[in-house]
Formats: structure tokens, C-alpha cells, sequence
């Protein structure tokens, strides 16, 4: 469906040089937009985006840049240099996150913080520095924050994890309503358990087997089955759409309690 077509557009993902940002990275250069990748490993970042750039045929269409979403000086910079080069990115997939796995009564006040500050603070920073970048050009957008499944229902000791993901559950339909005047649309991702780097180990040890056993499909997602979603929202196959949150979970979601 030409709604899908993405050439043109600049995306930026945040936490894109590895995990879940990197493969949205390649899902929306494979689509035809323009890339940024950003992350604070700026080394790392130039690694990936000179091997995805090659692999899809495409290296003059991706680039690294280094910020800090906990530091609203570092995001602006990295939306000044994305715009400079690629132009105003009207595509955000706001995706770095953190989690910090302890029972609640073992979290160290700087423990929370540090979830706090990448997963809710620095969401609503990205978030802010888009809309402010899009209003500036009098251009619509659309931002796309990665929420989670633990943000709609809970399990023990990621409380942190939990609270903020929650949050930007909030903070998306907040947003959407404030910038929807604006042409900017703000929507969530909800995915349930896709194993990456973050949570591989966990995944594969007994407390994570017995997680994947109440997934009602009885499997973790592949990440190819967020490409779908991501597009959706990304393009304007989803026009109408701002301040929903779509839950891609294999049916965790509505397990029997």
C-alpha cells in the first residue's frame, strides 16, 4: 500500500544502536526514510549505521548521533543535526529505555532515579524537542513512544520498569491532545516479551520460561511482527489515529488471571 511509503521522510530513533531502536532503524530505512540513530555509545552508533546503510543499499540515507535523552541540551543538538542533514524529522520512535530488576524493598534511591530519568523524563524530553522542531516548520508528525505491556499490568520487582512505562502510557494521550492542533500525532507501542540484549538472559532461565508460558500463543514475539505496527503508525496509513496505545503481546494482555 503506497500509505506505507516512508521515502522522503526523516525518522530519528532513540536507543537505536541496539535492540528493539535498531531493528525500527531498519525496518523504517528499509521503507525509505531517512535515519537518524541516537544513543550515547557515538562509536558504536557510526558502527551500526555504516553496516545498515550497507546492508539495505543505502548508506548516504543513515547517520549516528550522540545524545544523552536525560540532558534536554544533548536531545536539541540531536535534532539540530539531524535536521541539518536529513531535514525536520517528522517520524520519532522515542524507544531508549532502561530497567533495573530488585525487589522493590532492595531499590536504591539512585536505582529509581536512573529509570525515572531515561524512561519517563527523557521520553517527555524527545518528545518535546519533535514537537517543538515540527511546530517551528509548520510541518505534522509523528511521534510513536515505546511503552510496554508492564505498563498496563504488572509482575514483581520491576517496579521502576513498571511505574514509568505506565506513564508514558499517560503522558502519549496527554500529548496527543495538546499537539493533535498542531498535525502531530502521538501513539504508543505496547510490546509484550521480545527477546533482545535487555532481557535474553532473564528470558531463558526458569522465571522467564514460566513467563512465556502464560503468553497465550505460548511463544516470545519475533521482531518481525512489530514491523507491522511501527509502519502503521509511522505512515499515514494511520492519519486518524493519536494518543493510542497498541499492545503487540501474543495475548498476555487478556491471559486468564
Amino acid at each position: 500500500m503506497t500509505s506505507f511509503d516512508l521515502h522522503g521522510r526523516t525518522a530519528l530513533v532513540t536507543g537505536g544502536f541496539s535492540g528493539l531502536g535498531l531493528h525500527f532503524a531498519e525496518v523504517l530505512l528499509g521503507q525509505g526514510a531517512n535515519v537518524a540513530l541516537i544513543g550515547r555509545r557515538i562509536e558504536l552508533g557510526r558502527n551500526v549505521a555504516h553496516a545498515l546503510g550497507a546492508k539495505l543499499g543505502r548508506p548516504a540515507h543513515v547517520r549516528a548521533y550522540q545524545a544523552d535523552v536525560t540532558d534536554s541540551a544533548s536531545v536539541a543538538d540531536a535534532f539540530a543535526h539531524t535536521s541539518g542533514h536529513f531535514g525536520v524529522p517528522t517520524i520519532v520512535v522515542n524507544n531508549a529505555g532502561t530497567v533495573i530488576r530488585a525487589p522493590s524493598v532492595d531499590v536504591k534511591d539512585e536505582d529509581w532515579a536512573s529509570v525515572v530519568d531515561v524512561n519517563l523524563s527523557g521520553v517527555f524530553k524527545v518528545a518535546q524537542a519533535a514537537a517543538r522542531a515540527l511546530i517551528k516548520a509548520g510541518t505534522p508528525g509523528s511521534i510513536i513512544n515505546i511503552a510496554s505491556i508492564l505498563g498496563l499490568r504488572v509482575r514483581p520487582s520491576v517496579a521502576s520498569y513498571a511505574a514509568t512505562k505506565a506513564a508514558v502510557v499517560q503522558l502519549t494521550k496527554a500529548l496527543a491532545l495538546e499537539w493533535a492542533e498542531h498535525g502531530i500525532r502521538v501513539n504508543a507501542l505496547a510490546p509484550g516479551y521480545f527477546e533482545t540484549e535487555i532481557n535474553r538472559e532473564m528470558l531463558r532461565s526458569p522465571v522467564g520460561q514460566a513467563i512465556v508460558a502464560r503468553v497465550p500463543q505460548q511463544r516470545v514475539g519475533q521482531l518481525a511482527e512489530l514491523d507491522g505496527p511501527l509502519l502503521l503508525l509511522a505512515s499515514d496509513a494511520s492519519s486518524y489515529m493519536t494518543g493510542s496505545v497498541i499492545a503487540v503481546d501474543g495475548g498476555h494482555l487478556v491471559n486468564t488471571l
